[in-house]
């Protein structure tokens, strides 16, 4: 009997104990806030609070997400956790990171960012550390519930168009990071003393003019390493100067950019307490430097100085004896690119012994440059193009990796010892330096290049055979346009490496197209020989810039366009390419360039084509299109800037619905069989009404060129498509090929349009060039456009 009762007891002790802990677990699930607690199939555990999963489901909602890169974020997916862009805690499952930052925004990379309002209901979030959104397009008012996220120490809002601040009265006083930018201003920056935390602060585009006391604010923030204040009307700031002196606090900053601010040298006395042997990095560029005080030479800690794009006229070597303190001994990277420097690169140079990085690019050098350039022992990276020096290279003595002495008034290359440095070189620009007729063998001995611009140097015999296969899958770059090189092109599908980009126009080459790379980003082999088709390019996914206009290539362009999901910038103009246009064009999503000027194309437009809705320019002048002037250009492509179906069988009337092209600055319909009367509604051409030159007829292509430092600097290489316009100009056809950005034209001559010449013309006050001959209108230009 007693041992069934010891039994009994037992087993009420573990029901017990179970109650105990079923409690306990129902509490836990309670307070936590209905955290779901399902298992997947391989029974890992999903950490995701409901209220933070709906919270980021309500952010979405709000959004204008045109790529869909939140396409992880399903309702039916019960963790927010595993979704694009958030991060959880992995110990208690909270939501702690929102990072949908978009770098490649700004590049014009692949991606075209996130938009619409910022919800509030981030405010559930209430565990949230780091909230980045920069680089979007994100617009409206910055919620006023992000000041009670507590928890929140990282803050990006930059690069969008979003206005106001985060509350100052808010409880958010622990931020470490903070950027902020948009277009207004402020009257003091009071606010940020409570944020005594604060290391990273930004913000760029917000006008200082009436904060007087905002450098004592800065040099109260103690840990404060970096500071960004770009654009922000620095030089209209009445600074009290007599407290500078007084003050008995010392700036922390290791990071200062101050870039575009219209800054001179009056700005010296506030901008010196800013500074300490702390600076590491200073970033003047874009403002108005008239000189380079010797203060700057006494920065002992600085790496890195950028004076470039200043536009006050600046003595180069006086600028070198200023900073030859014991800057000069730690200073790794001078950029003083695109100013005003005036004088020679001085035997002073020699001085800067750590330099690593010298751009001296686009200013007013003269005389020879020195011999003491090329001694420099960590000299990696050299720009001097666009100036007028006399160079004699040597790099056979250093150690650079990076070479550019383009445009100078005289290259000259001693003998081919002098340019071995085959260890080191990886990019040689040498455009317009006089190094031809023959082509430069010492290249060959460069086996580790991967980008090369030899291009307008009057090199006119053909390459050598084995130049073609000196660098397998190695070069990204490749310019040898605007000499005479004659010869046929090999295949070059081996020969270089993913995301390359080839330049071979304005020469003398001839043959079918060669072979290329699958992943090839840019060709250019406009104003050659080349014959035969294109279907070569149903085998490149990754191009982005391809203009092969001004050859003899013929054929029809084949149906496989929905490869090209990546291209910008397509022209084929001046070949013999006929038949219709395939409907895969209509794949061509991210189009902004369409050119097919004089060909033999034939057939109704495409409807397909209205899916290219970023278009900024169409040109299918001089072709064998027919039928009416599509109704849905007007409608789908409202980004154009420039219209040309000139001279074509077009018929019927002008459709009302190109008045919907607010952007419009060309329009030419000349030479078709257009009917009905001018349409008045034409004055809602924005652009041309109030002189918005939102774009121009020219079109910047820009891609990395992989050229990395220590702390890793990207160069670009700026492709500049330049489109040609046939315009009516007082009775004569003129061709514009430069400026065409200041050229705002109407072309409706040789049609059969009838009436009356409509009276709204007259709005349209920025208009150049109006043609309306061979046609059957009466009535009088208006005064005002004549």
């Amino acid at each position: 009997m007693k041992k069934f009762l010891h039994t009994i007891n037992f087993l009420f002790l573990i029901f017990s104990f179970f109650l105990i802990c079923l409690e306990t677990t129902i509490l836990a699930i309670s307070s936590s806030g209905n955290r779901l607690a399902e298992t997947d199939a391989n029974g890992v555990s999903n950490k995701c609070f409901d209220k933070e999963r709906l919270a980021l489901l309500d952010f979405k909602a709000r959004l204008e997400d045109p790529d869909d890169q939140l396409s992880t974020w399903r309702a039916e997916d019960s963790d927010c956790c595993k979704w694009i862009g958030v991060a959880c805690d992995n110990q208690t499952g909270h939501v702690t990171t929102l990072d949908l930052s978009n770098y490649y925004y700004t590049v014009g990379g692949p991606l075209r960012g996130l938009g619409g309002e910022i919800s509030p209901s981030l405010v559930n979030l209430s565990y949230l550390n780091r909230l980045d959104l920069s680089f979007n397009s994100f617009h409206g008012t910055i919620p006023s519930s992000i000041g009670l996220l507590y928890q929140l120490r990282y803050l990006r809002l930059s690069h969008n168009w979003l206005h106001g601040i985060i509350p100052p009265e808010t409880g958010v006083t622990n931020f470490r990071n903070l950027s902020l930018d948009e277009p207004r201003m402020i009257e003091n920056l009071d606010w940020l003393s409570n944020l005594s935390h604060l290391q990273h602060f930004e913000m760029n585009k917000i006008s200082l003019a009436k904060a007087n006391h905002w450098v004592d604010v800065i040099l109260s923030l103690r840990n404060l390493t970096y500071l960004s204040l770009q654009e922000c009307d620095l030089s209209e700031v009445m600074h009290p100067h007599s407290s500078f002196g007084n003050s008995s606090l010392s700036s922390s900053i290791q990071f200062l950019y101050l870039t575009r601010n219209n800054l001179n040298s009056s700005m010296y006395p506030w901008l010196l307490p800013l500074t300490s042997n702390k600076l590491l990095s200073l970033d003047l560029s874009y403002n108005m430097l008239d000189e380079i005080p010797k203060d700057l030479g006494n920065l002992c800690s600085l790496t890195s100085l950028s004076l470039g794009s200043n536009s006050a006229v600046v003595n180069f070597p006086d600028s070198l004896i200023n900073l030859s303190g014991c800057t000069s001994a730690t200073l790794r990277e001078l950029l003083a690119y695109g100013s005003q420097f005036t004088g020679s690169l001085s035997n002073e140079i020699k001085k800067f012994s750590s330099l690593e990085l010298l751009i001296l690019s686009h200013n007013h050098l003269n005389g020879t440059m020195s011999e003491e350039v090329w001694e420099l022992p960590n000299l990696q990276s050299l720009d001097v193009s666009s100036n007028s020096l006399v160079i004699t290279p040597n790099i056979g003595k250093s150690k650079l990796s990076y070479l550019n002495l383009s445009n100078n008034s005289l290259v000259v290359i001693p003998s081919k010892a002098h340019m071995l440095n085959e260890y080191y070189i990886e990019h040689i620009e040498l455009s317009a330096c006089k190094i031809g007729p023959l082509f430069p063998k010492w290249i060959q001995a460069h086996k580790n290049l991967t980008n090369l611009d030899i291009s307008n140097n009057k090199i006119s015999n053909r390459i050598p055979v084995e130049f073609w296969n000196i660098w397998p899958s190695q070069l990204v770059y490749l310019n040898l346009s605007s000499n005479n090189i004659s010869g046929k092109v090999p295949d070059l599908s081996s020969n270089f490496g993913l995301y390359s980009r080839i330049d071979l126009s304005s020469n003398n080459f001839y043959g079918p197209i060669p072979i290329v790379a699958p992943t090839l980003l840019l060709l250019n082999l406009s104003k050659n020989r080349f014959y035969g088709g294109i279907s070569f390019v149903c085998q490149i996914v990754s191009l982005s810039f391809l203009d092969l206009s001004h050859n003899s290539l013929t054929g029809q362009l084949p149906d496989c366009l929905w490869h090209l999901k990546e291209l910008r910038v397509l022209n084929l103009e001046h070949n013999n390419f006929f038949g219709r246009l395939p409907t895969s064009i209509g794949y061509l999503v991210r189009l902004q360039v369409l050119n097919l000027y004089n060909n033999n194309f034939t057939g109704e437009l495409p409807l397909d084509l209205k899916n290219c809705k970023e278009l900024n320019f169409l040109n299918l002048g001089v072709n064998k299109f027919f039928g009416n002037v599509p109704v849905w250009i007007g409608e789908n492509l409202s980004r154009l800037y420039g219209l040309s179906l000139r001279s074509n069988n077009f018929f019927g009337p002008i459709p009302l619905q190109l008045c919907y092209l607010v952007n419009l600055q060309i329009l030419d319909l000349s030479m078709n069989n257009i009917i009905g009367t001018i349409p008045s509604c034409l004055n809602n051409l924005t652009a041309i009404v109030q002189g918005k030159y939102l774009y121009l007829w020219r079109q910047n292509i820009r891609y990395p060129l992989g050229y990395t430092h220590d702390n890793v600097t990207t160069v670009y290489a700026s492709f500049e498509y330049v489109d040609n316009a046939i315009i009516g100009w007082q009775g004569n056809e003129r061709e514009f090929t430069n400026n065409l950005g200041l050229l705002v034209s109407i072309d409706l001559s040789s049609n059969n349009l009838t009436g009356q010449i409509p009276s709204e013309l007259v709005n349209l006050h920025e208009l150049l060039a109006l043609n309306l001959s061979k046609n059957a209108l009466f009535g009088e230009i208006p005064r005002k456009i004549e």
